[in-house]
């Protein structure tokens, strides 16, 4: 630690911290545009010149390291002149649209130019012009605007991992863009219009929708992926405008995925329901709640009555909050059923009597970024849970080695050490050779039966390199991801890759697929667990198998079964067999009017309370941060009224902090541990497996009505993955090699 003076004031501050870090801890505020907590320095706007004594003249603060003794004046005649000078030479150039500008308001040059610039200009040339640059549906640019900061290409280059804008040319004639016109194919690449400090790059979907005094700033949770970011959210009236990141250093920084900024376009959707919805005679109509209700209770008791309980299947949104999915299993095992879960994407439910308490991290989610060394499972980190790829690659970029197993290749925006890509099936084999290499360098006994599976495993050096690089590490871990959740022979990856981290002394954590899908374990939207983790005495049957069953009646909660479920074709014949279907739904569908007998308005995440559980297990509770939608109500309400209209105790809750605080209380101090019983897989299978995934900007009914992600690059078809050409064709029953596509899907084989 140094001792400085800034403005009179004596200030400890950190040895090697610049003056305006010192400064910014001290509560001292010095103008800057080009300086950026989270960026490299670069000071090529020098609007924080400052006066620092024995210095020939003023100095930029954002690169002066502090010394002993040293004394900065911020306010001085000198600092000031310098400061508005830099000032002068900014505006020469800068349009006078502020009335236009959607940056109005909040632009830090308009709030900078009150104090530090003049009231008219001396320059009297034209001011330049730049051809504004279509990079994308996300972004908007007016780059006459500009003030060549560089904070958007050191954000790429730095944050993002995409070398994607850069500077051309030089003093007047230097422009910010791409080096080709493209669009911007960072999942992250939002932030640039937080970065920005004109209105230079702003949000394409917002432009001239509101401006920044007429909205109210509210605080809420991303459902979408399981980090949990911190949201801002602003609204105008009901309506929700824009979404923004919130600062929240131990999980997403000041950092948002374009994913939770831009979906929020789906929540003003046009099929948005309003209103409750029953279908009569085939036809359907509009009503009030309380004859919905009675449709739906009468409905369900004449399937329970003649087929009994066990003919419910319960499918639940893995974004639904903690409080909804804890009344639902609780509804439904009142009513004498078990059928509920919320994996709707899993198709390997053979070890789940040894599944941990919930899937989580096995770590904090700051703590990825000091890893030595990560071995991931069946994930393409960067594009399903882009907050963790950048941590992991701050990791990597440390010098940690980062390593991948998966079915198909993927690009990501850092170093990899090693990436294996050999189908569904090859994951296995890939894992069980990092199995062996690592027992051979530890020299551990291998599990019970595990020796003789590994007898025909044969190692080459990728996979001895990989074993190397977690045994070696200091600190290490193991991340079964989501396209690991998802293969049809999950439990034999989990197996695998607990074995790998037990030889190699690496943490096994998960990368759950959505905001909620850990909370959904302890809430017990489970067929073989109640809330807590609490065995059920009769388990009831998996997501997979009510769909297999054709029971005759559904309950769903936040789905539309057809892009939910891994098997869109067996959800929508098990919904359109079924004798009757309740949906609890934001929006409708043309295939939910098909197959469904009610449908209930339910409110997404921004107009309820609720909570979400995050990959690192974190309980975050948030609040509505607008009115439901018209005669929309929040899920855990219609659950508590359901359960009255059937006469059950315990539903008589007055908030959803109730819900929480009983299921908070059934939990207690409860830890989850991802290790697990060993169970020796039967073999290691060269038939067909298969992996099943929306794209990122399809993952729930949200997301997927955001127009502007659906015109992204990767707003595009789901990619599933088979083990050859051949048994695509035959699982679609098709010749042409050139027609193999599935609906809703596009088809990646690997021979």
């Amino acid at each position: 630690m140094v001792n400085i003076e800034i403005d009179g004031k004596q200030i400890e501050a950190r040895d090697g911290a610049m003056v305006i870090e010192a400064a910014d801890d001290a509560g001292i505020a010095i103008p800057r545009f080009c300086y950026h907590k989270k960026l490299s320095i670069a000071a090529n706007c020098r609007m924080c010149l400052v006066e620092v004594d024995k210095a020939a003249k003023p100095l930029p603060a954002c690169a002066t390291p502090v010394t002993e003794g040293m004394k900065i004046h911020t306010k001085s005649p000198r600092a000031l002149d310098a400061q508005k000078g830099v000032m002068e030479f900014l505006l020469i150039n800068h349009p006078l649209d502020c009335p236009i500008c959607d940056q109005g308001g909040e632009c830090d040059l308009q709030d900078l130019s009150l104090g530090y610039g003049a009231s008219g200009s001396r320059f009297l040339e034209k001011k330049r012009v730049i051809k504004d640059k279509n990079i994308g549906p996300l972004i908007a640019t007016d780059m006459t605007r500009c003030i060549h900061c560089t904070r958007c290409v050191r954000f790429g280059e730095e944050i993002a991992g995409i070398k994607e804008l850069g500077a051309t040319g030089r003093g007047e004639h230097m422009e910010i863009g791409t080096y080709v016109e493209k669009s911007i194919s960072s999942e992250m690449s939002g932030n640039v219009i937080d970065l920005c400090p004109v209105g230079a790059l702003t949000s394409k979907p917002f432009r001239y929708a509101a401006r920044a005094w007429e909205m109210q700033r509210r605080d809420t949770v991303a459902p979408h992926d399981c980090i949990g970011s911190n949201l801002h959210v602003d609204v105008r009236g009901d309506k929700v405008m824009r979404v923004v990141p919130r600062e929240n250093e131990e999980i997403n920084e000041t950092w948002i995925s374009d994913r939770d900024r831009f979906s929020y376009e789906g929540l003003n959707a046009a099929d948005r329901l309003r209103t409750p919805m029953i279908k009569k005679d085939g036809k359907w109509q509009q009503t009030d709640w309380t004859t919905a209700f009675e449709f739906a209770v009468n409905g369900l008791k004449a399937v329970i009555t003649r087929y009994g309980a066990g003919q419910l299947g319960t499918l639940v949104s893995p974004i639904a909050s903690l409080e909804e999915m804890y009344l639902t299993q609780k509804l439904v095992r009142a009513l004498g059923g078990s059928n509920v879960d919320h994996r709707l994407r899993q198709a390997d439910f053979s070890d789940q009597d040894a599944a941990p308490l919930y899937p989580w991290l096995g770590q904090a989610i700051q703590d990825l970024e000091h890893l030595d060394a990560g071995l991931l499972i069946g994930s393409n980190v960067r594009k399903e849970q882009p907050i963790a790829a950048h941590r992991l690659r701050k990791a990597a970029l440390r010098g940690a080695s980062v390593m991948f197993v998966n079915a198909g290749d993927h690009d990501f925006n850092f170093p990899v050490k090693a990436k294996l890509t050999s189908g569904p099936a090859g994951m296995e084999r890939d894992l069980a050779a990092i199995a062996k290499a690592l027992l051979q360098i530890s020299g551990a006994a291998a599990p019970e039966g595990l020796g003789a599976l590994l007898a025909q495993v044969t190692m080459d050096e990728s996979h001895n390199a990989i074993a190397k690089a977690l045994s070696d590490a200091n600190k290490a871990t193991v991340l079964l991801g989501s396209q690991a959740l998802t293969h049809s022979r999950f439990s034999t990856l989990r197996a695998l890759a607990g074995v790998i981290a037990e030889s190699s002394g690496a943490t096994l954590g998960y990368l759950p697929e959505a905001g909620n899908s850990a909370g959904g374990w302890l809430a017990g939207a489970l067929p073989h667990r109640h809330a807590a983790g609490k065995p059920v005495s009769s388990p009831g049957l998996n997501a997979h198998a009510m769909l297999e069953a054709r029971l005759k009646s559904y309950l769903l909660l936040g789905i539309e079964p057809e892009f939910d479920c891994a098997d869109a074709e067996l959800a929508l014949g098990a919904m359109q067999r079924a004798d009757f279907v309740i949906s609890l739904s934001p929006c409708k569908t043309e295939a939910m009017q098909r197959y469904a007998d009610v449908i209930l308005p339910i409110a997404p995440f921004t107009e309820t309370s609720g909570t979400f559980i995050n990959a690192e297990g974190r309980w975050q509770s948030f609040c509505g941060v607008v009115a439901p939608l018209g005669e929309t109500r929040p899920a855990w309400k219609v659950l508590r009224v359901l359960g009255n209209l059937f006469n059950l105790d315990g539903f008589d809750y007055m908030s959803s902090e109730q819900v929480r605080d009983e299921l908070r209380s059934a939990t207690g101090d409860l830890k989850a541990d991802n290790r697990i019983p060993w169970r020796c897989p039967a073999g290691l299978s060269d038939a067909e497996a298969r992996i099943n995934l929306p794209p990122m900007y399809a993952v729930d009914a949200i997301v997927r009505r955001a127009p502007a992600l659906r015109h992204t690059s990767d707003g595009q078809d789901a990619a599933a993955w088979f083990d050859s050409i051949r048994a695509v064709m035959t699982r679609l029953d098709v010749q042409d090699e050139a027609a193999v596509t599935a609906p809703g899907e596009k088809v990646a084989a690997h021979a």
